[in-house]
């Protein structure tokens, strides 16, 4: 039996591409509800139904594995169940011996880690959001902007003396000053 697997990704929210590609290579897809990776039921419910010579196919190694030690487990789980797995994106399948370079690999591997940390910052920041939290760096008070530019514009201080009094440095200062100066 050929099985897909699908999860909510940072570019691909609603699974759609995911879907898309696998939509007529599966017989079923199991849809994981959310991208978080914890409490991933639907991997869990086809990691249990495996059977020996059964393909799992994904979009690609993220849409798997949450972690390089993840998609090792997975791989060795295949392995001892005699499962394949198929990352599609990539072109790679988990019982062939592979004739790619180091740096096609290492490039699949970077590109695998740069999924993990985009997925897991737009969560991180979601969750933040939920929580009332602000996000981004805390803007200066609008006193203390006003009051650098003020100095700024009188020619009687310095940028090192403007930054002492009111802790607005050079380049927030120039950045406060173009957007007065272009709005």
């Amino acid at each position: 039996m050929i099985y897909g697997y699908v999860r909510p990704l940072y570019d691909d929210e609603k699974c759609e591409n995911q879907l898309h590609q696998l939509k007529n290579k599966c017989g079923e897809i199991y849809i994981e509800n959310h991208g978080s990776p914890k409490k991933r039921e639907q991997l869990e419910a086809l990691l249990m139904g495996l059977n020996n010579g059964d393909i799992i196919m994904a979009e690609r190694l993220f849409a798997l594995a949450d972690t390089t030690r993840h998609l090792v487990e997975l791989l060795k789980i295949a392995e001892k169940d005699g499962v394949t797995i198929y990352f599609l994106r990539e072109g790679v399948q988990s019982h062939e011996l592979l004739s790619h370079s180091l740096q096609h690999m290492m490039t699949l591997i970077l590109q695998f880690q740069t999924d993990i940390v985009k997925q897991s910052t737009l969560l991180g920041l979601a969750q933040a959001r939920e929580q009332g939290k602000s996000i981004g760096r805390p803007k200066k008070s609008d006193h203390n902007i006003k009051n650098a530019i003020a100095m700024y514009h009188s020619g009687h201080f310095t940028l090192h003396e403007i930054k002492q009094e009111t802790g607005i440095s050079k380049s927030t200062l120039y950045r406060y000053l173009e957007s007065i100066d272009h709005p």
